[in-house]
C-alpha cells in the first residue's frame, strides 16, 4: 500500500476492489505512525487496540462501503476535542490522564460516516500559540524540514495530513489555528463560518472565535470532510441551522470566468518578498482563467492583532478558571487547604503562554478597565466585521496570503511574543469577522518551504469559496509531497 497516495476516494476505492480490509489499512498507518512519530511528534496519543477494534467493527460492516461517506478512513482528531475511551489533554500538564465521557459531535458525526480514527493530535497547549512550541509535552516538526515548526495552534493535525500519517484531520480555529499550520505544512485546511459546525465537546479557548475545521491533501478530501460534520446542533447555542450543502457534489464543473477577486493592497505590508511574489503568480494565473481583479480596502483590519489579544485572553480567563485540581486532570503534590490545591495546581498546571493570556485577560476584565478594554475591542471588532460587508459588496471571493512568512526555525520567534504572535496578522481578522477561509498550497519558497494562499468568503458561502479554491487548484497543478514521505 502507498500510503502517500491515499484520499479519501482513493480508500473508498481500495475497500470496493477488496484491495485491503479495514483492519489491514488500520495496521499500515499504525506502523507508519509509530516509524514516524518520533521525528515528527505530531500525535500526542494512539491507542492501537483502540484504533484495531474500531478497524474490526468496520470489517463485519464492509457491505456498507457504498452507504458511509467516509468508511474506514483514517482521521486525526485534535488533542482538544473529547473523544469517548480517550484521553483529552489539550496538550496541557494540567488535564493529565483525563479520560473523556463523551465525544464531540463533530466526531460523532466522523464516526458515523465510518471514519476510522487513529489517533489525537499535539497542539500547542490549550491552543494558543502559533507554533507547536507550545505543547506541554513535545513540539510537533514540519515534514518539509523538521528544524522548523508546524505553526499552530493545530500543527500535530497539519503535520499528521502532510506526512501521510492519516487522510485527514480536524483542528480547531481560533484566530487562525489551521490556516496557519495548512499553510506552512503545504496542505489544505478550512476556518468555515463561525455557526457552521458544532463546538460541542472542543476545550474551550475563546468561545466567541473558536471554530471546528478539516485538514486534507486537497479541496476535494476537505468538502468531503466539512459535509460530514457541519450542521445544527442543540447542544451548540451558537450552531446555525443553515442548511449544508453537498460541497463535493458543488466542485463539479468550477471556474474562475468573471469571478471577482478582491485584494486589499494594504493588507499586504509586511509580507516576506518570496511569499508576495507567490501571491502575485496564484493572482496572475487565476486572472488568465477569467477572474477578474479587485482592489478593495479592510482599512480596520491593521487592529486585528491588538483586537483579538484583549478578546481571546479575556474569554479564555473565564473558560479556563473551571481548572481547578479539583475536578478533574492534574493536582498539586503536597497541599494542605483549599486555596493551596488552586494555586499551586493552576500554577503547576499551566504552561507559560497560558498563564501569561490567563493573566492578561483578568486584568482586562477587572473593574474599571473592562469597558476600556474588552469593551473598546469589541467596537473594533464590528467595524471590521463591516469592512468586509462592505468589501463583498464589489467582490464575490478576497483572495490574501495565509501566512506573512513560511515555517520559521524552532525558537526563532519564542522568545518573543509579539513577533510570535505577528505570525497570525493575515488570519486574524477573518476570525473576528467570523468569515470561512481557506488555505491552500500556492508554492515553494528557495529553501523549498510550502507558502499557502487563502481565499476568504461571505458568512455560510463555503460551498462557493471551496468551488474557487478547487479550480485555482486544478490550475496550479500537482502539489509535491515533502521528502522522505514514501511509503
Amino acid at each position: 500500500m502507498q500510503l502517500r497516495e491515499f484520499t479519501i476516494e482513493r480508500v473508498l476505492a481500495g475497500y470496493r476492489k477488496q484491495e485491503f480490509s479495514p483492519v489491514e489499512l488500520a495496521t499500515a498507518y499504525l506502523d507508519v505512525i509509530e516509524k514516524q512519530n518520533e521525528r515528527l511528534g505530531a500525535f500526542l496519543q494512539v491507542d492501537r487496540d483502540l484504533v484495531l477494534a474500531q478497524a474490526t467493527a468496520l470489517d463485519a460492516r464492509k457491505q456498507e462501503v457504498n452507504k458511509l461517506p467516509l468508511f474506514g478512513v483514517p482521521i486525526a482528531i485534535k488533542d482538544n476535542f473529547l473523544v469517548k475511551d480517550w484521553q483529552a489533554t489539550a496538550a496541557s500538564k494540567i488535564l493529565k490522564g483525563y479520560k473523556s465521557p463523551y465525544t464531540a459531535t463533530c466526531v460523532e458525526k466522523l464516526e458515523s460516516a465510518g471514519a476510522l480514527i487513529i489517533g489525537k493530535t499535539n497542539l500547542d497547549e490549550f491552543a494558543m500559540g502559533s507554533s507547536t512550541e507550545n505543547s506541554a509535552y513535545f513540539p510537533a516538526k514540519n515534514p518539509w524540514d523538521t528544524s522548523r515548526v508546524t505553526g499552530g495552534s493545530s500543527g500535530g493535525s497539519a503535520s499528521a495530513v502532510a506526512a501521510a500519517l492519516a487522510v485527514g484531520s480536524l483542528g480547531s480555529d481560533t484566530g487562525g489555528s489551521i490556516r496557519q499550520p495548512a499553510s506552512l505544512c503545504g496542505i489544505v485546511g478550512l476556518k468555515p463560518t463561525y455557526g457552521r459546525i458544532s463546538r460541542y465537546g472542543i476545550i474551550a479557548f475563546a468561545s466567541s472565535l473558536d471554530q471546528v475545521g478539516p485538514f486534507g491533501r486537497s479541496v476535494q478530501d476537505v468538502a468531503s470532510l466539512l459535509e460530514v460534520i457541519s450542521g445544527y446542533d442543540r447542544n451548540d447555542a451558537t450552531s446555525s441551522r443553515a442548511i449544508v450543502p453537498h460541497y463535493s457534489d458543488h466542485l463539479k464543473g468550477a471556474s474562475l470566468k468573471n469571478v471577482r477577486i478582491g485584494i486589499a493592497k494594504d493588507w499586504l505590508e509586511g509580507i516576506d518578498d518570496e511569499v508576495r511574489k507567490s501571491f502575485d503568480e496564484a493572482v496572475k494565473l487565476m486572472v488568465k482563467e477569467g477572474a477578474k481583479v479587485v482592489e478593495i480596502s479592510l482599512p480596520h483590519s491593521r487592529y486585528a492583532l491588538s483586537t483579538y489579544y484583549i478578546i481571546a485572553p479575556c474569554e479564555a480567563s473565564s473558560n479556563l478558571a473551571r481548572y481547578d485540581g479539583i475536578h478533574s486532570g492534574f493536582r498539586a503534590d503536597g497541599v494542605t487547604d483549599l486555596d493551596s490545591v488552586y494555586f499551586k495546581s493552576r500554577g503547576k498546571g499551566f504552561g507559560a503562554e497560558v498563564k501569561l493570556r490567563i493573566m492578561l485577560g483578568t486584568y482586562a476584565l477587572s473593574a474599571g478597565y473592562y469597558d476600556a478594554f474588552y469593551g473598546k475591542a469589541n467596537e473594533v471588532r464590528k467595524l471590521i466585521q463591516q469592512d468586509f460587508l462592505t468589501a463583498y459588496e464589489s467582490c464575490d471571493c478576497i483572495v490574501m496570503p495565509t501566512s506573512p512568512s513560511t515555517a520559521f526555525k524552532f525558537g526563532e520567534k519564542s522568545a518573543d511574543p509579539i513577533k510570535m504572535y505577528t505570525s497570525d496578522i493575515c488570519t486574524l481578522p477573518v476570525s473576528l469577522a467570523g468569515l470561512p477561509a481557506l488555505s491552500v498550497p500556492s508554492g515553494l519558497d528557495s529553501q523549498g518551504l510550502p507558502i499557502g494562499l487563502q481565499f476568504i468568503g461571505k458568512h455560510f458561502e463555503e460551498s462557493h469559496l471551496l468551488k474557487v479554491a478547487h479550480k485555482y487548484e486544478q490550475i496550479r497543478g500537482e502539489f509535491p509531497l515533502p521528502s522522505g514521505v514514501d511509503y
